[in-house]
């Protein structure tokens, strides 16, 4: 193994940043006929983030990077920009170019990454992989869903579960001091031969909106490539599950994150959840709910953190973090 692949990569920041409006459940009794008890029994949710009429994919992804700037992180070197999103705005001026433009990043590469809700962990790995290539030295991860401009409220199996944000992370080999947290591990996994990978959620924009016709297959092998993505990446550190302080899923479904926990004997207060207050922000979700914690002061110096997501299509990855 070369120098390169044994660097170490650090998380230098993270940040979110969410829309103000939310959106009730009981919105959703006139428009598909489903109640708040109906809602939240079934998916946690309470309420969901909703993106102004002037705010979209590319805005949301500039603000959260913006709010990594607030925190005092420097961009000056950024020389790759790497945005996961299902949701784009603009497939041609995507949110990378968008960040760019923003920042004045002229030295950076900017490119966009889609695996459904599996993406940040995808831009996390070509971030990564950059900078132990040596073709990058300090990257911006980033995930932005704007899932409201592309879902049908009147569905009934899904129109009522989406909601809108976006999230950034600064990578390099050589962190600031002090760092924020070392990427020990990190997986990720196509799964487009499995069950009902071609059929059970799709967003075909020339058709239809956000469509989950198979969530029963979701669900189950939701659970079970989320359980095997975080048992790889802890024993690709020579970590077990049981040595995390907590576990960021993502955040489709309140029964998804808590059969997790179940099938691993773990307590609900190891998994990170803001889906009641938030509704499934796609694949920004896991770490918008691990950035949260950070802001509240519940990780500390020596936590070992894990993201795990399941992406329809089917994908699913996690990426294991010790923080400093």
């Amino acid at each position: 193994m070369s120098l390169e692949n044994t660097r170490d990569i650090f998380i230098n920041a993270i940040a979110h940043y969410l829309p103000e409006e939310r959106v009730p459940n009981d919105y959703f009794k006139k428009i598909n006929g489903l109640d708040d008890q109906w809602i939240f029994s079934r998916t946690g949710i309470r309420a969901r983030s909703k993106a102004s009429q002037r705010e979209n994919t590319n805005t949301m992804a500039v603000e959260a990077v913006k709010r990594l700037q607030e925190q005092g992180a420097a961009l000056e070197n950024v020389d790759l920009i790497v945005t996961g999103t299902y949701s784009p705005h603009d497939t041609v001026f995507t949110a990378s170019h968008a960040v760019q433009r923003a920042f004045h990043l002229p030295d950076a590469r900017a490119l966009t990454v889609s695996s459904a809700c599996s993406s940040f962990i995808n831009a996390l790995e070509i971030a990564e992989t950059y900078i132990r290539a040596g073709k990058a030295s300090t990257a911006i991860a980033i995930a932005s869903e704007h899932n409201t401009a592309y879902s049908r409220e009147s569905c009934p199996q899904s129109g009522h579960l989406w909601g809108d944000g976006a999230v950034a992370a600064i990578l390099s080999a050589t962190p600031p001091s002090p760092p924020l947290a070392r990427l020990s591990s990190l997986y990720t996994r196509g799964l487009g031969h499995v069950g009902k990978a071609d059929s059970a959620v799709h967003l075909r924009p020339c058709l239809e909106g956000i469509s989950m016709p198979g969530g029963r297959d979701v669900f189950l092998n939701a659970c079970h490539y989320m359980i095997e993505a975080l048992e790889r990446v802890t024993a690709n550190a020579g970590k077990q599950i049981t040595d995390l302080k907590f576990i960021a899923p993502h955040q489709a479904n309140q029964r998804i994150i808590a059969a997790i926990a179940r099938q691993l004997a773990l307590p609900d207060a190891v998994m990170l959840s803001d889906i009641e207050k938030l509704g499934n922000t796609g694949c920004p979700g896991c770490a918008i709910a691990l950035s949260r914690a950070l802001s509240l002061s519940r990780v500390s110096p020596g936590d070992l953190v894990a993201l795990t997501v399941f992406g329809g299509g089917y994908s699913c990855g996690a990426a294991l973090l010790e923080f400093l």
